[in-house]
């Protein structure tokens, strides 16, 4: 809810016949319930399981339970004949060279590898593309099971320093350190208690400004909500303690803050933000005079006013200030109480997603029906030219500044592997540098988009996906995947997991569900707080699109989604349970009631509402989906995942649904709840834990969906 010569197919021994159908499990582990209830405007609401809330660390009640339920859960899994063969062959899939777009600091190149099947993908530098590489910094050094991970680097200007964040066992929590480019070697700052933030550097590379918390009390590392965010300027070579105090606002203690050093090294810029929605102040002061005080430029959370770059004291701002789908404006920060917002690049019928000043242009990247495009403009908005992409996908990258005149992207699409760009700024000249090498036929595959229509009327397109010939019957296995919140769009994009889903004869859908940010501000608010059913009226209608047109049936279709998109899954499974064959919830926002109580959950409220509001409890409580389980349905086969270590989205979310699923239970098909250890949101998870989990969800749908795996 801040973020890898093809050949054919290989036969393995998964495509075998799955078994028929799932055991009856409905002896789980014993949960407690307690007679604890919330009222909530004049509203009794009962929480029995409100005692798996407690940290696991804190509590030996909860870890008992977590380890027997994995125990159950695990012997489940392990009992489906073709697990080891899905797992093989996903890891055969991942074990690809991997790399990231490079980028350009000084006369070095950057950018990250993995080899294949490196836990932690690599952070190398060269002189050039043809130069041999130089290691910096290998995540893969610090842990013996990958869950220490490289959170985020911040290059200097000239290149001669990285700032680099590590978060362990995929906590939020990062730890900064520095190291010098020339000789790797790591100096003796840290940087510690940073959460949702960037760090940037100061033009001599003398400092850094970063935004941290204050440190939490011990044992409320990973529960207690973040509040008071301030930001700081840490000098290279010095101890955190001597760090200096830059910014704060005590008098609002939810407002959160990114600061940014521009380009010509002149002015300190901060967005202020206070959720998850893109509205943001903005704070500005001039480094250039020892004397100057921060002046508030933006002084309102009313509209979206992302940094894109200056010259002088006129900065460059992506909004949506009488513009949904997004613009780009201009405004002068050295009077902004008389400044004027000036117009560059107006509004269009595609979305803006965002905006990148390179060899003094605009390039400016758009999403036409979920598909990317980007165009090139000079400093007056004019239009230069368009970018030609090799397909229909998605183009991430295009990182630089003012005065490079080349940059890099990354190209991909559902069956065309990633694939790494030059771009020239002056010819507009695209060539190829990399194709990452997948041992797959991508022209066995085809992709198309359809438009459906959702309860209200409202048109939605959705991707579909699947190899060749596949028989469209209504017979095929088919996984339904959705997001549908925070302004974040769901794009056609390469991945080894679904990929392997194909392989085996299913078929792949991605609806764009509203509240995501396919179609701007309006798509997003019609899919927030009293508006949210939208989202799962989407989703429903897309599987009864689905069925309806012979692709599949109920108990063939499965539903995914993760974080938001668990609650997405949460919520539609309780709401039609007759729909679906099975259902894997990740990570997911669970509890709708108390989401704000707990670490960033107060962020989301801007997408959901809170229950202290009468309006919004009475929306929430209406889907959440802890709340809306109901004894003596039969509920689908249901795959829970989770981490102990998630401060995003507190494991208590799922650990709660789950007890509650498997006490209401009526039929026979598995309630199971997989909960990963040393892991957290998703972030940083070490690749051997991404393979194991993606191998027990598809063997968890090739045993419930009854799926017939296709031959080669």
């Amino acid at each position: 809810m801040f973020k890898p010569a093809h050949r054919f197919w290989i036969c393995v021994p998964l495509y075998l016949a799955a078994t028929a159908v799932a055991d009856d499990l409905r002896n789980y582990p014993a949960a407690r319930r307690s007679d604890h209830t919330d009222t909530y405007h004049g509203v009794t609401v009962p929480d029995p399981y409100r005692w798996l809330e407690t940290d696991v660390r804190e509590s030996d009640e909860v870890a008992a339970w977590i380890q027997e339920q994995n125990a159950v859960t695990q012997a489940y899994l392990e009992g489906i004949p073709e697990r080891p063969a899905i797992a093989a062959r996903l890891e055969e899939l991942w074990d690809f060279e991997k790399y990231s777009s490079p980028v350009r600091k000084g006369n070095r190149l950057f950018y990250f590898k993995n080899e294949g099947l490196q836990n932690q993908s690599v952070l190398y530098t060269s002189d050039s593309l043809d130069a041999d590489p130089q290691v910096l910094v290998d995540p893969n050094t610090w842990s013996d099971d990958g869950t220490v991970a490289l959170a985020g680097i911040e290059i200097s200007d000239d290149g001669e320093y990285v700032a680099y964040g590590v978060a362990e066992a995929g906590s939020d929590w990062q730890t900064w350190h520095i190291l010098h480019t020339e000789t790797a070697e790591k100096l003796d700052d840290e940087v510690q208690w940073v959460k949702f933030s960037s760090v940037s550097w100061t033009k001599d590379a003398t400092g850094f400004y970063y935004s941290r918390y204050d440190a939490p009390e011990p044992g409320e590392e990973f529960q207690t909500v973040n509040l008071n965010q301030k930001v700081f300027y840490h000098a290279r070579d010095t101890d955190q303690a001597e760090d200096r105090l830059v910014y704060e606002r005590p008098d609002h203690p939810d407002w959160g803050f990114d600061a940014e050093v521009t380009h010509d090294g002149n002015w300190l810029v901060l967005t202020v933000w206070k959720g998850t929605d893109d509205k943001y102040r903005v704070v500005v002061k001039d480094l250039e005079n020892a004397d100057a005080k921060f002046v508030d430029a933006i002084d309102h959370f009313k509209n979206q006013y992302s940094l894109v770059g200056n010259d002088g004291s006129r900065m460059f701002f992506v909004t949506d200030l009488d513009a949904p789908r997004r613009r780009l404006v201009a405004l002068d920060v050295s009077s902004p109480a008389t400044a004027q917002v000036r117009e560059i690049i107006p509004e269009k019928d595609e979305t803006l997603t965002g905006v990148r000043l390179i060899n003094h242009q605009f390039v400016a990247l758009y999403l036409k029906h979920a598909v990317t495009q980007a165009r090139i403009h000079d400093l007056n908005g004019q239009l230069i030219r368009d970018v030609e992409f090799p397909a229909i996908g998605t183009a991430a990258g295009f990182e630089g500044t003012p005065t490079d005149d080349a940059t890099f992207y990354l190209f991909s699409s559902f069956s065309v592997p990633p694939s790494i760009y030059r771009y020239d700024m002056r010819t507009g000249e695209s060539q190829l540098v990399r194709r990452a090498d997948v041992a797959f036929d991508p022209d066995a595959y085809e992709a198309r988009q359809i438009f459906y229509t959702s309860r209200d009327g409202t048109r939605v397109p959705m991707f579909l996906v699947h190899r060749k010939g596949l028989p469209l019957d209504g017979s095929a296995a088919t996984l339904l995947y959705g997001y549908g919140g925070f302004n974040v769009p769901l794009t056609p994009r390469f991945s080894v997991s679904r990929l392997a889903w194909m392989e085996m004869g299913g078929l792949f859908a991605m609806p764009n569900l509203r509240g995501g940010g396919e179609y701007g501000e309006k798509w997003h608010r019609a899919g927030t707080k009293q508006n949210k059913q939208n989202v799962f009226d989407d989703f429903i209608s897309a599987a009864q699109w689905l069925i309806d047109n012979g692709y599949t049936s109920p108990e063939k279709l499965a539903i995914q989604g993760a974080s938001n998109g668990g609650l997405l899954v949460g919520a539609v499974m309780t709401q039609r349970p007759d729909l679906f064959g099975a259902c894997l919830p990740a990570v997911g926002v669970m509890d709708m009631l108390r989401f704000h109580n707990f670490t960033a959950g107060r962020f989301w409220v801007d997408d959901y509402g809170s229950a202290e509001d009468p309006e919004e409890f009475r929306a929430l409580f209406a889907y959440s989906p802890y709340h809306n389980i109901r004894p003596g349905v039969h509920y689908p086969a249901t795959l829970i995942t989770t981490a102990d270590t998630d401060d995003r989205v507190v494991p208590a979310h799922s650990f709660k649904f789950a007890a509650a699923l498997q006490h209401a239970q009526a039929g026979p098909a598995p309630i199971l709840i997989r909960i990963e250890t040393r892991a957290g949101h998703g972030a940083g998870k070490p690749t051997t834990k991404v393979i194991e989990e993606i191998a027990d969800q598809w063997a968890f749908l090739v045993r419930n969906l009854d799926m017939t795996l296709a031959a080669p």
